[in-house]
């Protein structure tokens, strides 16, 4: 499995063991992590404390030309905010763990010629999976449902 997914897996299972949300993400950048993050709205309190926004909110300020250039990885499609985000600054590609267990925005990534890449990884939805059966009304909120 590719590095940067089993980085991203690692942290939605942080997440996971914390009593969150399983969602994780990594920033790469010149084949190099340069951020990293999982999803804490349970953990922080924090409405928009989702996996990709930890991610980038952990790699920093950065300049525009370093996002254009980057890979951001996600065990789950992302979500209208954390695609809106992705969007605002040029980030050219998103690697997916799994759209089975929920879809994003992936049709608006495309149709901004973000290059989406998913891969269906099992771990990835057997952990979504197991949350949701777990968690439903955690998972509900956090989905805005």
């Amino acid at each position: 499995m590719d590095i940067f997914m089993q980085a991203a897996i690692e942290e939605a299972q942080k997440s996971f063991e914390q009593g969150g949300i399983p969602i994780g993400s990594v920033l790469v950048h010149n084949n190099k992590i340069i951020g990293r993050g999982h999803n804490q709205r349970v953990q922080c309190g924090n409405p928009v404390l989702h996996g990709e926004m930890d991610a980038l909110q952990n790699a920093g300020r950065l300049p525009a030309s370093i996002y254009r250039e980057c890979t951001i990885y996600t065990t789950l499609s992302p979500c209208s905010m954390c695609s809106g985000a992705i969007l605002l600054y040029g980030i050219p590609k998103v690697i997916i763990g799994e759209n089975k267990t929920f879809m994003g925005e992936e049709a608006l990534l495309k149709e901004r010629d973000v290059v989406l890449e998913v891969l269906q990884n099992e771990e990835c939805i057997d952990l979504m999976q197991k949350f949701i059966a777990q968690s439903p009304t955690l998972w509900n909120e956090d989905i805005g449902e």
